[in-house]
């Protein structure tokens, strides 16, 4: 089962100084900063998942790489762009994705299969997935409907329709062309039966690796009806991605279903998005500490310009939060005066009392003991909620911690 980890441009700095809060003077990020796979000493993923939109931007979205990281893009190729040889082990490999979700609201999607020929082959990728059109839509092949009647939406079957046709384009566009990355097809539906049903026209076309979309709202259950209907459909030979799905406890059960791939970037972003569970263990999750900085941050500055608190007040708060935070780290003081501080804090800007939860991620100190080299090297600055640098440390440190949780769950059943 390989896990791929869907690029978001995002990288930290090695050399950042957590206690002065900056940068040295001559930084350059491409040049400087490192991806997960160069900061962490897991192993996190197996390859990288790509997308158009996000390099190219499509239809209205300009994408979030700059011109000049987009030249060096095409220029060096994706392996060498994303120092992919710096990870230990099997080399990382690459998956490309036109980015539907972007023009998810268009009546069709602003690319050709020649445009998302060009960038995959422009950059090199090991396999690119054919242009599609997200259908978010569920409707379960057991619902009853009335005699003579039929419940799908024109919109649904045309978005399929679509995904279809690119697909078959995209495949010849593909052999005309001498392309040598693997053509991956799309595969889009609204229920269980309309998938296995898209499937097995992308299998008719030639596909053997098939890409299933649509499917991040989806509970368990329904998730795993969908698999069993395109299973039944399945050639032996053909391999399944999940595409930004993460049920890790179903792993065995995608894979009895042919699932050998999938992506997603939900082990990062819980690292600051999630409201409780940002710090990944093998075990559970737990709470970071939030210690917002008095000029980063949206509630504190309101709260300073309403009135409420003080500039100068608010800000030796924080960086009382944060020498005691420090201090506790280093066995210097008792918890208890880091609860009182952190409370008297959060009273100015917050009003919500996570002490719980603080005890918890204090009590345990889970960073000392991660072997995922992120944790060894900051210490608790891992577990604090507060500015990027922090916030993307704990979010690489995640995903290595979910890969670990799956390669874990896959062995069990050996």
């Amino acid at each position: 089962m390989l896990f791929y980890f869907p690029d978001s441009q995002d990288q930290i700095d090695p050399t950042f100084d957590m206690e002065r809060e900056e940068h040295p003077p001559f930084h350059v990020r491409q040049r400087d900063d490192r991806y997960a796979h160069e900061a962490l000493t897991l192993r996190a993923y197996d390859g990288m998942l790509v997308s158009k939109a996000m390099v190219d931007g499509v239809g209205g979205s300009s994408g979030r790489y700059t011109v000049p990281q987009r030249h060096r893009l095409y220029r060096q190729g994706a392996h060498r762009f994303f120092r992919l040889e710096a990870s230990e082990g099997p080399p990382l490999i690459t998956l490309g994705d036109c980015g539907a979700f972007t023009y998810v609201d268009e009546p069709v999607p602003p690319v050709t299969p020649d445009e998302v020929i060009d960038f995959y082959d422009g950059c090199g990728f090991d396999a690119g997935i054919s242009p599609d059109h997200v259908i978010l839509a569920h409707q379960s092949d057991l619902e009853p409907t009335l005699p003579g009647t039929d419940d799908v939406d024109p919109m649904w079957k045309e978005r399929q329709a679509i995904t279809l046709e690119l697909a078959g384009e995209f495949l010849t566009r593909h052999a005309a062309r001498g392309c040598t990355f693997e053509p991956v097809g799309a595969a889009q539906g609204w229920s269980p039966s309309s998938m296995a049903s898209c499937v097995e026209q992308l299998q008719q076309m030639g596909y053997r690796r098939v890409a299933l979309g649509g499917m991040v709202p989806l509970k368990n259950p329904q998730i795993l009806e969908v698999l069993e209907a395109v299973d039944a459909v399945r050639l032996p030979e053909t391999q399944l991605h999940l595409l930004g799905l993460t049920r890790v406890e179903h792993m065995h059960d995608f894979a009895r279903f042919g699932v050998t791939s999938f992506d997603s970037t939900s082990p990062f972003f819980r690292a600051f998005k999630d409201d409780t569970d940002n710090y990944f263990t093998a075990d559970r999750r737990y709470t970071a500490i939030r210690i917002p900085p008095v000029d980063g941050n949206a509630k504190v500055k309101r709260a300073i310009k309403s009135g409420k608190i003080d500039h100068d007040v608010a800000h030796q708060a924080e960086q009382r939060c944060l020498r005691l935070v420090r201090a506790y780290a280093d066995r210097q003081i008792e918890m208890d005066e880091v609860l009182e501080a952190l409370a008297e804090y959060h009273a100015m800007w917050d009003g919500r009392v996570r002490t719980d939860r603080y005890i918890e991620t204090l009590r345990d100190r889970p960073w000392e003991t991660c072997q995922c080299g992120i944790c060894a090297e900051v210490d608790v600055e891992v577990v604090l909620f507060r500015g990027t640098e922090r916030n993307k440390r704990r979010g690489f440190h995640n995903v290595a911690m979910f890969a670990q949780t799956l390669r874990d769950k896959l062995q069990e059943g050996h």
